[in-house]
């Protein structure tokens, strides 16, 4: 269930209530790619640097603050570019730090300890600004629509999954990767189509560049020669009684229509608990 609080403007609500679209995306947003500093005393400061070209999105994070920010540009040498220009966004209030760090914004290093916060928020808002921050939208080199996320926190890595099979039906097992420990969760084909829409829609605060992307993959059709996606076949209560009384994967294929590896598997699952065994069986 999404928390949407219609026609409103976030200047007339608390600071940061994530039941408003706006802050719920901001807050997924900072979390993604802020930065929350403690300093000497009750100093400190919050900030987020992001590329020159999307300093729009900051300008409209400093109109929905109610507390002095301010917003920097600077042109530097990095790993990827000889001059890459960027925009900070800096805010210092006491009181709007800690409002940031009671809804679970960590001070210091945080990419493995962020989580969805608690109580009520705009789940989709939220999702898209730590899509907007830490995750993609687009076309494949082959021409495929998807949606990704690259995270190294476990919750935000489970969250997401759990929401986009809520939307798109489509199941994502969450694992780090060997390389570098981070989780890549990836939708392709008309699961990136429903997640992008539901995510995107008209009039959202976002980034503008993956706004238009995610509007694109609408356009997006699957070819006549493509195979069409493959839905897996849920386990019925009957089927499991089937499969058990007649304890062999292979003559439990041929009564039920199924492959002998999948009747192999289910048994398993079946008489080692990994799935509840059915009722009156």
């Amino acid at each position: 269930m999404n928390f949407l609080v219609a026609d409103c403007e976030p200047s007339v609500h608390q600071f940061m209530d994530l039941r408003v679209p706006e802050y719920a995306y901001m807050f997924g947003f900072l979390q993604a790619d802020g930065h929350l500093q403690r300093g000497v005393g009750q100093k400190g400061k919050l900030s987020v640097e992001i590329n020159a070209r999307d300093v729009e999105l900051l300008r409209k994070f400093q109109k929905f603050t109610p507390y002095y920010t301010s917003i920097t540009e600077r042109t530097r040498s990095t790993n990827f570019a000889r001059a890459h220009n960027s925009a900070a966004w800096t805010l210092c209030s006491l009181e709007a730090r800690t409002r940031l760090n009671e809804l679970g914004l960590p001070y210091g290093r945080k990419s493995r300890t962020i989580t969805p916060p608690n109580g009520e928020f705009s789940r989709h808002d939220y999702l898209r600004g730590v899509i907007d921050a830490d995750g993609s939208v687009g076309y494949t080199s082959r021409g495929f629509p998807f949606v990704s996320l690259t995270t190294a926190s476990t919750a935000i890595a489970e969250y997401l999954s759990c929401y986009a099979k809520e939307v798109t039906g489509a199941q994502r097992t969450t694992k780090r990767n060997t390389r570098d420990g981070i989780y890549n969760v990836l939708y392709t084909m008309e699961p990136a189509q429903d997640l992008a829409l539901d995510l995107y829609y008209p009039g959202c605060l976002s980034l503008e560049r993956k706004y238009a992307a995610a509007d694109s993959l609408a356009d997006w059709t699957r070819p006549a020669t493509m195979r069409a996606a493959y839905t897996a076949r849920r386990w019925s209560e009957l089927e499991d009684r089937i499969l058990l009384r007649h304890n062999s994967p292979t003559s439990a294929a041929e009564a039920l229509g199924r492959t002998v590896q999948s009747c192999s598997l289910r048994l398993w699952r079946l008489r080692s608990g990994q799935v509840p065994m059915p009722s009156n069986q």
